[in-house]
């Protein structure tokens, strides 16, 4: 049966509210699922499984597959076609309100690898990377089809409009490339955007190891929080970062980085060298 004939046989309308669009070019699960990688020892999460398209590529390759869907209309058609398949879990609900490691305990434990493959709602794909990115439980690979402008974020480079940062979260979580661009005619309805698939290998090692992610992260959405601003205003006056102005002042100076610059034009690199400073100081 094919993806019409299950949205008429379970009387499925698509949401816009939730980014819903009905994936119409089978193909692009397939080359979701080579970018992967998958085997056996992978065990794999899937968000938005929707009716089950992508679900099915994963399943063949996979050792196990949570697939997570929020929208209950969806279910039926899924519990129809892997409530019996033993290496499927299927889970509804929000991915967001819940712990990564207590899913994969509940549901697929054990495996040897974990990776994420989806097909990822456009509403709510930034905050579904970083909760992927900011896990504790490491997940090797991530294989996601967003938005064509969010995939140019993604992997956008230093003094662009696009650089921010969910680039600067990539850069340091993982090594990111775009796989294969997916036009809006691909789907129904037809949305306003372009896609793009894009991969994300995540590093093995911290990048840097002697310097906490969640505060070098912190420093850069402060950076961040007022873009067109220079840093001297945005780490120093916001109380965003909650650092002392003199401590941030002298992490300047030791850094040698200008205060006078703007976010966008500090590499991940330089980010680094600030945070080190400050926390040193803040010890």
């Amino acid at each position: 049966m094919n993806l019409r004939d299950l949205c008429r046989k379970y009387g499925i309308n698509f949401k816009k509210r939730l980014g819903q669009n009905l994936l119409l070019d089978d193909n692009i699960n397939r080359i979701m699922t080579e970018a992967a990688a998958l085997s056996e020892k992978d065990y794999v999460v899937e968000v938005g499984a929707g009716l089950g398209a992508l679900t099915r590529y994963l399943a063949a390759k996979a050792g196990a597959v949570l697939a997570v869907e929020i929208d209950t209309s969806f279910m039926p058609a899924l519990e129809d076609q892997f409530g019996a398949t033993e290496n499927v879990k299927l889970f509804r609900g929000d991915i967001l309100n819940h712990s990564l490691p207590k899913l994969i305990d509940e549901f697929i434990p054990g495996g040897d690898t974990y990776k994420m493959v989806s097909n990822l709602p456009y509403y709510i794909t930034t905050p579904i990377l970083f909760h992927f990115l900011e896990s504790p439980l490491h997940f090797e690979r991530l294989v996601v089809m967003v938005q064509e402008e969010v995939a140019l974020r993604m992997a956008s480079k230093i003094n662009t409009r696009e650089y921010g940062i969910l680039a600067l979260a990539l850069n340091l979580y993982s090594e990111i490339d775009i796989v294969h661009r997916v036009p809006r005619t691909c789907f129904v309805p037809q949305p306003n955007v372009d896609s793009a698939v894009v991969r994300i290998r995540l590093r093995d090692k911290p990048l840097y190891p002697d310097l906490e992610s969640k505060f070098l992260m912190g420093l850069v959405r402060s950076a961040f929080s007022q873009r067109r601003k220079t840093l001297r205003n945005s780490l120093t006056k916001t109380g965003v970062f909650g650092a002392p102005q003199e401590i941030v002042n002298q992490a300047f100076e030791a850094t040698g980085i200008d205060p006078g610059r703007r976010p966008q034009t500090l590499s991940i690199e330089e980010f680094a060298a600030l945070a080190r400073q400050i926390k040193a100081r803040l010890s």
